[in-house]
């Protein structure tokens, strides 16, 4: 009956009838697997809590417990639903076997019990389990590996944002599966005189998107820091360093076609000048007591289509009690259950209404998308806010 060495199985035999029990069980050890015997379904549910079985042959009347009754009780547990059952009948019994089909039966075995039938529904049960077996094996594994994924990723965020007397830095960040496209970034530069503030989204969403955000994040990391200078022109930097982004992106990896929409910009916490450029991205907002202020919108295209294009770096100030919102289209396209997405309007709307601070603003878009109005995110979502206090 088994024909290799991976086909021997534990296997439950149940049956009130000791003869039946007796020649299933004969035949099946003669093949090599593993029985035990349970004489109703109750006795059956028992062992089956207590140990690990490949198949069970079921018969369908029975005291205590009968044949139906188990095979509800196995389908509705997440432990045993997925273990084979084949039905034991007798060969008039088309309606009984119907009806154990329908509750989730595997295959049926007719009586008198035929040694051919008998292997044949065995090996074809067995198979489709260990099949599922290693699917679950599998999966289990993509999900450890996918698991380890994102712990790689959340390194590639700040453990600590940048802190600077009279301001207030928060940051949400929500994948919309294991690992995001989305990132954010905020590093000290000339020595902590200056702050760059980094918001990007990747296209595209999961692994590969993941991979490319590491690979942008690290890039603007490495360039910042080379190039930026304490005496240098923030605007020319701010541009260079975009620009380079761009060009390594478009030449190294044209045959991938993944880009970035990039918002970077430096602030100066103690003038409150920020230097920014935006590649394609979400128009952040600065916003203050009386609603929003500015929309700073895209100066160049995302960054990484094509080599050599041009960006233009531009100059604000982020006044006393003013906040700047950095966000991904992950905010804004936030769908509820019945369909309706959340909307630019509506985050406008909500930034008109002034804070007081970076996390309180951070906290009122979280109620808002999450919960306030039954939101769920089908795209990565990340927030940056900046947040100047008053004096």
């Amino acid at each position: 009956m088994t024909g290799a060495h991976d086909a021997v199985a534990r296997i439950l035999v149940v049956d009130d009838n000791e003869a039946n029990r007796d020649l299933l069980v004969r035949r099946l050890q003669r093949e090599g697997h593993s029985t035990a015997l349970a004489v109703d379904g109750r006795e059956a549910l028992a062992l089956l809590l207590e140990d690990a079985f490949d198949l069970v042959l079921l018969d369908i009347m029975m005291p205590e417990m009968n044949g139906y009754e188990l095979l509800e009780r196995m389908r509705a547990d997440p432990d045993l639903r997925h273990v084979p059952v084949i039905l034991i009948s007798a060969l008039d019994g088309t309606d009984s076997i119907i009806k154990g089909i329908e509750l989730g039966a595997d295959d049926y075995l007719p009586k008198p019990f035929n040694l051919h039938i008998l292997r044949a529904r065995v090996n074809a049960s067995l198979a489709r389990k260990r099949l599922h077996d290693r699917e679950q094996l599998y999966a289990r594994s993509l999900e450890r590996e996918m698991d380890i994924a994102r712990e790689i990723q959340a390194g590639f965020l700040p453990g600590e944002l940048p802190v600077a007397a009279g301001w207030e830095l928060a940051a949400w960040f929500q994948p919309a599966r294991h690992v995001s496209g989305d990132f954010y970034d905020a590093f000290a530069l000339h020595g902590g005189q200056r702050i760059g503030l980094v918001v990007a989204d990747v296209c595209g969403k999961g692994v590969g998107a993941a991979l490319f955000m590491a690979l942008f994040r690290s890039l603007v990391r490495a360039l910042a820091e080379r190039m930026f200078t304490h005496d240098g022109d923030c605007a020319a930097q701010a541009r260079q360093l975009v620009g380079s982004v761009n060009d390594y992106i478009a030449r190294t990896h044209d045959r991938d076609h993944m880009f970035a929409t990039l918002f970077f910009a430096t602030l100066d916490p103690g003038t409150g000048a920020l230097f920014y450029v935006n590649g394609g991205h979400e128009a952040p907002t600065i916003s203050g007591r009386d609603g929003v202020h500015r929309r700073l919108a895209p100066t160049g295209p995302a960054v990484g289509m094509l080599p050599d294009m041009a960006f233009k770096a531009v100059r604000e100030t982020i006044a006393p009690g003013e906040t700047l919102v950095a966000f991904t289209d992950g905010v804004t396209d936030a769908v509820d259950a019945g369909g309706t997405r959340y909307s630019e309007q509506r985050l406008m709307a909500l930034l008109a209404r002034p804070a007081g601070s970076a996390d309180e603003t951070l906290r009122r878009i979280q109620a808002e998308v999450q919960t306030d109005a039954g939101h769920a995110s089908f795209d990565d979502i990340t927030v940056f806010v900046v947040h100047r206090q008053a004096g």
